[in-house]
């Protein structure tokens, strides 16, 4: 009799498990057809109701997009992942819908998500769907009232993985992470607190800062970077601009007062007047196109009081350290002065008339923030990704001063992780920019590991100029 009992019983079980299997079969079809337009035909919901269906998930909006269902959403999460009960916040992502049957490319910029469709080379390369994260503390995805004691990495990487472990059972097919400069930093750290998550890393033009103090590689970057002629010309620049302090500070002030900006947080006018012009040597190189930018830095002998002011901002921003300029930043000010470390570079050229040297980021967060270095927090990834670190990819430019202090991931097959630099290229490097053989070798093991067609060497979506804008936004202040 239990025999039989025990037998009815399985066969419920069985015919249940085949029945949901069924269903969610069923309903991943359903939604797939949405992105030609075509609506579903049976009860079953589409993407935008099985996305809403998750716990904690709200629709900002919509947008329409050929090929793809956009959606701009909010996800609530513990503000403390260690104690969950203290309270939350809403989380902005987003995701570009193309089927759920592809893979899955999750992106960070390491800072605010932009709310425009656009495609990661990752997501081209595979033809898959992207989810792309807000960094918690970007507005709006900022706790009320702001406990920035729980803004760190491995908070950040643990809204990661409850962002993926939500998804997940819809997007169930391979995931990679990738992101640019601090959404380098922010893919690497990720895998190194959740290792079993993605099937793989692509991460670009990533600063590895494991040491905060010690920052002599920057230093012999700048030495050799480029011609002579192209650094003694942008230093020429520097060094005049801070020979024409007062007039150009003049100018400075008119500028602020025409836009109500203040300097309240760095101290003084002097004091984010400097922090602009010590950035420009760091900034000229980390942006401007190598093969045309060193024939448009002016003449420093000759130049105009205004022409210098004009190239200064084209190149540094003159208002970055404003307050106003300040502001959106303050979470990437608060990160680099408690964790992530930031460059300082000594700029003998500059000689005495320098009245501040780099200013640390403690100058550039309001003071109401407490702020404490751990030095430990690098030294660990660096550590883990030295010998731990399985289908990793770092990608750099030649020109960008931020690969002086790159990753270096476990060598060997068994590891199957890549460091590539691309020539030529400054901030934005990109895949596309590598040279054949390592372009087709990285677009290969990209595929690979999202488990897709390897039979060629090209992406398997084709370019799209409106959603395969550049990577990297110019930032205007030394920031990753």
């Amino acid at each position: 009799m239990r025999k039989a009992l025990r037998w009815l019983v399985s066969l419920v079980v069985l015919i249940g498990t085949v029945g949901a299997a069924g269903a969610t079969s069923g309903a991943a079809t359903a939604a797939d057809r949405t992105t030609t337009g075509e609506r579903p035909t049976t009860a079953e919901p589409d993407i935008k109701d099985r996305l809403l269906a998750i716990p904690g998930m709200s629709l900002i909006e919509e947008k329409p997009y050929p090929g793809y269902r956009f959606f701009v959403l909010n996800y609530t999460q513990p503000v403390d992942h260690r104690r969950p009960s203290k309270g939350t916040f809403k989380q902005r992502l987003t995701v570009l819908h193309k089927d759920t049957g592809r893979p899955t490319v999750y992106y960070t910029s390491g800072y605010s998500v932009s709310t425009n469709p656009s495609r990661r080379e990752p997501t081209q390369i595979v033809d898959g769907n992207q989810i792309s994260m807000e960094y918690r503390f970007f507005s709006p995805s900022r706790p009320d009232p702001a406990d920035w004691s729980k803004l760190d990495i491995w908070q950040a990487a643990t809204d990661q993985h409850r962002v993926y472990r939500a998804l997940k059972p819809i997007y169930g097919k391979k995931w990679l992470a990738t992101g640019i400069s601090k959404g380098g930093m922010t893919a690497t750290y990720y895998e190194r607190f959740y290792p079993r998550d993605m099937a793989g890393v692509v991460s670009y033009v990533a600063p590895n800062d494991v040491v905060d103090k010690e920052d002599s590689a920057y230093d012999a970057f700048l030495a050799n970077v480029g011609t002579e002629e192209c650094r003694e010309r942008i230093q020429a620049v520097q060094r005049e601009a801070l020979e024409r302090r007062e007039p150009l500070s003049k100018k400075l002030a008119a500028l602020a007062a025409a836009e109500n900006r203040t300097f309240r947080t760095v101290g003084s006018l002097d004091k984010a007047f400097e922090a602009v012009v010590l950035d420009l040597t760091w900034g000229f190189w980390q942006y401007q196109p190598a093969a045309t930018a060193c024939g448009e830095i002016p003449d420093a002998a000759t130049v105009s009081d205004q022409d210098l002011f004009d190239y200064v901002d084209a190149v540094g921003g003159w208002s970055s350290y404003t307050d106003q300029g300040l502001e959106p930043y303050t979470p990437y000010y608060y990160q680099a002065g408690t964790e992530l470390g930031s460059p300082t570079i000594s700029q003998p050229w500059l000689g005495d008339l320098s009245r501040y040297g780099y200013q640390p980021p403690r100058n550039f967060v309001p003071r109401d923030i407490p702020m404490t270095f751990r030095p430990g927090a690098m030294r660990d990834v660096d550590r883990w990704v030295r010998h731990h670190a399985h289908r990793m990819m770092y990608v750099y430019g030649e020109y960008d001063p931020y690969g002086a202090e790159r990753f270096r991931p476990a060598r060997g097959a068994k590891h199957d992780s890549y460091v590539f630099t691309a020539p030529g290229a400054n901030h934005g490097a990109t895949v596309a920019q590598l040279v054949p053989a390592q372009k087709a070798k990285a677009t290969q093991r990209i595929k690979a590991w999202a488990g897709v067609s390897t039979a060629t060497s090209k992406p398997l979506a084709e370019y799209d100029a409106r959603l395969d804008r550049g990577d990297v936004k110019k930032e205007m202040t030394l920031r990753p």
